[in-house]
C-alpha cells in the first residue's frame, strides 16, 4: 500500500504543479505588459520571476518519476534558474537610470495585488507538498512564498510613490526581489546537494 500512496501523492503533486505553472505563465503576461507600460523595475523583475516559476513547475511535473539522484540534479539546475530574475533586474536597472521616472502608482499597486493573489493561491496549493520529493517541491514552494512577500513590498512601494513621486521605492523593491531570489537559490542548492549525497550508495 505504501507504493499506492506514493503514486497517488505524485499524481496530486503533478496536478498541483501544472495548475501553478499555468497560473504563473498567465500572470507573467499581465505583469510584463504593465511593467513595460509604466516603466516599473519591480514589476519587470517580478514578471520574469513568474516566468521562471512556470518553468520550475513544468520541470517538477516532468521529473516526478525520476530517481532521487536525477531529481537532485534538477534541483541544482533550478537553483541556477532562480538567479535569472536577478540578471534581468540588473539590465532593467541600467535602463532605469537613463530615464529615472516614477511608475504610475495605481497600476503598480493593482498589479501587485493581483500578483499577490496568484502567489498566495499557489503557495497554499503547494504547501502540503513542500517536503515531498526533496528539493524539487521545495523549489516551487519557496518561489511562491517569496513572490508573495515581494508583491506586498510592491504594493507598499506604490503607496509611497503616491505620496513621494520618485522612482526610488520601485527600485529598492526591485533590489529586494533580486536578493530574495538569490537566497532562495542558495537554499534550494543546499537541499539538492544534500539530496544528491543521500542518493549515493
Amino acid at each position: 500500500m505504501p507504493e499506492a500512496d506514493e503514486v497517488a501523492k505524485n499524481k496530486s503533486l503533478r496536478q498541483a504543479v501544472i495548475i501553478v505553472a499555468l497560473a504563473n505563465l498567465a500572470y507573467f503576461g499581465v505583469e510584463f505588459a504593465v511593467a513595460r507600460h509604466i516603466g516599473s523595475v519591480s514589476l519587470f523583475a517580478d514578471s520574469i520571476d513568474f516566468l521562471e516559476d512556470a518553468s520550475v513547475n513544468v520541470l517538477i511535473a516532468v521529473a516526478l518519476g525520476w530517481s532521487q539522484k536525477l531529481r537532485s540534479r534538477v534541483g541544482m539546475a533550478m537553483a541556477l534558474i532562480l538567479l535569472a530574475p536577478a540578471l534581468a533586474f540588473v539590465w532593467t536597472v541600467w535602463q532605469k537610470f537613463h530615464g529615472f521616472a516614477a511608475p504610475e502608482p495605481w497600476l503598480l499597486s493593482g498589479t501587485g495585488l493581483g500578483a499577490l493573489i496568484v502567489n498566495l493561491s499557489c503557495a497554499f496549493l503547494l504547501a502540503r507538498f513542500q517536503h515531498h520529493k526533496g528539493s524539487l517541491t521545495r523549489a516551487a514552494f519557496l518561489s511562491a512564498r517569496n513572490d508573495a512577500a515581494a508583491n506586498v513590498a510592491i504594493m507598499l512601494a506604490a503607496v509611497v510613490t503616491m505620496v513621494w513621486r520618485t522612482a526610488w521605492p520601485d527600485l529598492i523593491v526591485g533590489i529586494g526581489i533580486a536578493i530574495m531570489n538569490a537566497d532562495a537559490a542558495r537554499e534550494i542548492w543546499q537541499a539538492a546537494k544534500a539530496e544528491h549525497e543521500d542518493a549515493k550508495p
